[in-house]
């Protein structure tokens, strides 16, 4: 098998690991959903901030310089692996100290020893990290869909089993240790790596310049991305968190998943034609094009059935993650956009440029959040489409003194879509309002159905060179399997 065609059928096995793995976490989450409480899930999102910060130490970045290692050895391999376990151990001895002033930060004394427990999974997890880096390297995502398929079905059903028999927030601290110890004792059964030699210094500074840069990076994301967890957890309830949680677990599941599959594609492919301004331009206008027109419709249909879709499958103790759920969705759906713009600077060899965009939207963020936070958690999700309208405009202003193709050429190419996706949204609402109040399952089937028929009718007659380029790269991938 050639070198492209593994590249393209890693791909294929990428999306189905991503698709298939948060599938079922997604049917699970919605089960035991349906079973806990919002305040339940609240507590876990207040922990996860320093489960995150903890794991980007135990990284360190040493995971992804040893991918790009062109002359990595055994050494090397060891070398990750222990001071993995050995970060894994030191972290772990750190938030067990630590927990009772987590609990005390959030007023919450249980949160002790939820943290003190939940926290194992780091440990556990530094015990599969080289295994997993040798199937990344290998570009065997077959192998890794399948890992993390079985261990989310088993740790799901391990958390179901324990909510329903009243265990509550312990459920879902269940559900991850057995996902993680599932996947760990798979690594060690299909991936016959153990280590040979103990920890090399020679390699640990060999691969330190690269990884201390990418911890640094590392840590500013984290803590960005877990900032709104950390604040509202602290600022209002875990009740709020839980039910701002699902609402964000909602809307990034189509956003971030679909995204991911398109940035996949276009990295390596608007790479090989970096050197012709002209066919870069055209491909990376018409990757966005695709991008959009599949992730604007998801978005916007998502907010116009959320209410018969929360009641239906949380039920109505849910009921204040609809709103959220709807404001949050318009907001997500310009992520992919954000994305290959960004994508694009990478493949013209400009990451200082990526760098220095990356710092400007996390300080608008900050700013942002800051100014919403005393008008309330509504406030602060409608915070969000402020940084979406200001992550578009300086996202897109180097790709148009680059390529010609910034904010005004862009949404000249997105306004049809999202005009028709929201004809598309206003046909299900109306459907919905239409029918019988609490018939919710028959509300969120007919809503869907008569926005996708439209949808899909619509961009058949009216943007059919598009949809043919969509179901070409689809039908290409398909034939790589």
């Amino acid at each position: 098998m050639s070198l492209k065609q593994k590249t393209f059928k890693g791909v294929i096995w990428s999306a189905v690991e991503r698709f298939s793995t948060q599938g079922v976490q997604f049917l699970f989450g919605i089960l035991l959903a349906r079973l806990l409480t919002p305040n339940d899930y609240g507590m876990i999102a207040m922990l996860t901030i320093f489960m995150a910060v903890s794991q980007t130490f135990i990284d360190s970045g040493f995971g992804n310089a040893l991918i790009r290692k062109p002359d990595r050895n055994e050494a090397d391999k060891a070398t990750v692996f222990f001071f993995n376990i050995f970060m894994a151990v030191a972290c772990y001895g750190v938030i067990f100290l630590a927990a009772p002033l987590v609990a005390q930060f959030y007023k919450m004394p249980q949160l002790t020893d939820i943290l003190r427990v939940l926290a194992l999974n780091l440990i556990i997890l530094a015990f599969g990290s080289i295994q997993r880096l040798n199937l990344t390297i290998d570009l065997n995502f077959k192998t890794l869909a399948k890992v993390s398929f079985v261990g989310a079905v088993v740790g799901g059903s391990a958390g179901l089993v324990c909510a329903y028999n009243g265990l509550g927030v312990w459920s879902l601290v269940v559900q991850q240790m057995t996902t993680m110890t599932t996947r760990v004792i798979l690594f060690w059964t299909l991936v016959h790596w153990r280590p040979k030699t103990f920890f090399n210094k020679t390699s640990f500074k060999s691969m330190f310049g690269f990884g201390s840069k990418l911890l640094a990076s590392g840590l500013l994301n984290t803590l960005y991305d877990n900032i709104y967890d950390l604040i509202i957890g602290k600022v209002f309830s875990a009740s709020t968190l839980g039910n701002y949680s699902r609402a964000s677990h909602f809307a990034n599941f189509p956003s971030s998943n679909i995204t991911g599959i398109f940035q996949r594609v276009t990295f390596p492919v608007l790479s090989k034609v970096q050197d012709d301004p002209e066919k870069l331009r055209k491909g990376y206008l018409k990757f966005l094009n695709m991008a959009t027109l599949v992730i604007f419709p998801l978005m916007i249909g998502l907010a116009a059935v959320a209410k018969p879709f929360i009641l239906l499958v949380l039920t109505d103790k849910w009921v204040e993650v609809i709103l959220i759920l709807q404001i949050i969705c318009i907001a997500q759906m310009w992520y992919p956009v954000h994305a290959i713009n960004l994508n694009i600077l990478q493949v013209m060899g400009r990451s200082d440029l990526f760098l220095k965009l990356e710092i400007i939207k996390k300080i608008e963020g900050i700013i942002v959040l800051c100014i919403t936070l005393p008008h309330g958690i509504i406030a602060m999700c409608f915070g969000q489409w402020f940084n979406a309208c200001f992550g578009l405009v300086i996202n897109t202003y180097y790709s148009g003194k680059l390529l010609n193709a910034g904010l005004l050429p862009q949404l000249k190419m997105y306004i049809p879509t999202i005009l028709n996706s929201l004809v598309m949204g206003a046909i299900s609402m109306g459907v919905i309002s239409l029918l019988p109040e609490k018939e919710y399952a028959l509300q969120l089937v007919l809503g869907i159905v008569a926005g996708a028929i439209y949808y899909v009718a619509s961009n058949w007659f009216f943007n059919r060179e598009t949809v043919r380029e969509l179901q070409g790269l689809m039908n290409r991938k398909k034939k790589i399997m």
